[in-house]
């Protein structure tokens, strides 16, 4: 049985839902700050999933070679806070994919008004290595065709 796909494709931006719950707050019901990048993080790993690769086969290696995205780069601006049983969802777009990095900008919304945003460029990494190398062929394939569909 296949897993099911969290979030939905609206044109070149993926939303991916979520609620706030306890274990993501301090004691005062507000969200940690570090919080928002596991979001983020959910995010674009179901983004992905939702494109047809799953970091389970990436991890594995085209080749037999591991590979990871690492986090490269990463700026995020907090524009209001996410509390308790809040309901908000984190639209993904890519902005750019290069040879071994891939570049998304990912707001987080409450009722359909920004909190949070961030913008991350991640990097292809050979984990026998800890060095950059090229995103696989298929990936790469595949985030450009999302990146410059219309």
């Amino acid at each position: 049985m296949s897993e099911p796909v969290a979030g939905a494709f609206r044109g070149r931006v993926h939303v991916y839902p979520l609620r706030v719950y306890m274990e993501d707050t301090d004691v005062g019901g507000v969200v940690y700050h570090a919080n928002y990048l596991k979001y983020a993080e959910r995010a674009r790993t179901e983004m992905v999933r939702a494109l047809g690769h799953n970091h389970r086969d990436f991890i594995a290696g085209e080749a037999g070679t591991a590979l990871a995205l690492a986090v490269k780069r990463c700026e995020i601006n907090f524009l209001a806070p996410a509390q308790l049983d809040d309901e908000l969802a984190i639209e993904t777009t890519l902005t750019e994919v290069g040879a071994a990095t891939v570049t998304c900008v990912q707001t987080v919304l409450r009722r359909g008004e920004p909190i949070v945003t961030i913008c991350t460029t991640l990097a292809c990494m050979r984990l026998d290595r800890l060095r950059p190398t090229r995103l696989p062929a298929s990936l790469r394939h595949t985030l450009n065709e999302f990146l410059n569909a219309a």
